[in-house]
């Protein structure tokens, strides 16, 4: 494989499910010899300003001719007065999710570019089936250009749980997509039953941040709700290895990076079935609602909470299918591979 220069918005080492994928992905690609280079892209993305549109330029003029050009979705949109150099460079664009998803942003600008670079890029690795799918069939790009190329999940220990109220972790950062709003909304409705929410996540969004604050008093279930931002290495698993009950009730997910995490861990799951999570994890695992439905969250999270022999039915199922989930070992072998 030719050498690789892999375009992120900055910055490359912020945690959520597509920069980990970033970096699993550079260190795999490094560790089999191949060599990799990580240009990290300063102002707005993914509705690029013209800081952004600078950057992105700059860095493209920066490597050297040969050299394959990797860009991460998010930052894709600063790149259209490019397109011509990219497709004269043989570019590929690294898509986890079209970013016209992503709630709270200017859906209709995004899709408009996604719609004029998605089908010249001469190559896309997408990070799941029902991703490429919806490239192929809602952005008219050729099947034959994309590659799927799945995330990897890390073997872990099994949760021991928290061994009293039902502990319900949620992982994502705080922005409207992830639908912690919804999650709170359903849980306030199973005020007779003894449980606690913890959520794990960055404040991307400081005002809907400050927002889930406010709804979680509101609705009278602060005192059960812990915002315990950001978290990576021992704190984050200490806080899967207390947790009785995965929840996550996004509007769209791309993988679903935590929920594979959830079920390496054996915790059952309580999702809604926003894109692709609703494939990696499997029924028995889960109860699962429509998107933005929390009167239907609600009623499919009341059982598990309350009754915790049917949670250990489904975390026998989710410990299961998390021994089957890829591993990261091969996932940069299989990258290599589509850019060869």
């Amino acid at each position: 494989m030719r050498p690789l220069a892999l375009f992120v918005p900055a910055p490359l080492d912020a945690i959520s499910g597509g920069y980990l994928y970033d970096r699993r992905i550079i260190a795999g690609l490094h560790g089999l010899g191949h060599q990799v280079s990580a240009h990290e892209l300063a102002g707005r993305h993914p509705l690029p300003d013209l800081a952004a549109e600078a950057a992105a330029k700059h860095a493209l003029d920066s490597v050297p001719p040969g050299t394959a050009p990797v860009i991460d979705g998010l930052g894709l949109p600063a790149f259209l007065p490019m397109l011509e150099a990219l497709r004269a460079r043989d570019a590929t664009a690294l898509i986890h999710h079209p970013t016209a998803l992503e709630t709270g942003l200017d859906r209709d600008a995004l899709r408009a570019i996604e719609l004029a670079m998605l089908p010249a890029m001469p190559r896309i690795i997408a990070t799941s089936r029902l991703t490429a799918a919806q490239l192929a069939e809602d952005f008219s790009v050729d099947p034959a250009r994309i590659t799927v190329v799945e995330p990897g999940t890390d073997p872990a220990p099994r949760a021991r749980g928290s061994q009293g109220a039902c502990h319900i972790i949620s992982v994502g950062a705080l922005v409207p997509r992830k639908g912690h709003d919804v999650l709170l909304r359903a849980l306030a409705r199973l005020t007779d039953l003894e449980w606690r929410l913890t959520i794990v996540g960055a404040a991307r969004d400081r005002v809907h941040a400050d927002g889930l604050s406010a709804l979680a008093e509101e609705l009278g279930i602060a005192q059960r709700v812990t915002c315990a931002g950001e978290l990576e290495g021992t704190a984050l698993e200490a806080a899967y290895d207390s947790a009785d009950l995965f929840a996550l009730a996004t509007h769209w997910e791309g993988y679903g990076m935590a929920a594979a995490e959830a079920l390496a861990r054996g915790l059952p799951c309580a999702i809604t079935a926003g894109g692709a999570i609703a494939d990696v994890v499997p029924k028995p695992a889960c109860v699962m609602a429509p998107p933005g439905d929390h009167n239907s969250l609600s009623r499919a999270m009341r059982r598990p909470i309350y009754d915790p022999a049917l949670r250990a039915e489904m975390a026998a199922a989710a410990w299961e299918a998390g021994q089957y989930l890829p591993r990261w070992e091969d996932r940069a072998a299989l990258f290599a591979k589509a850019l060869s």
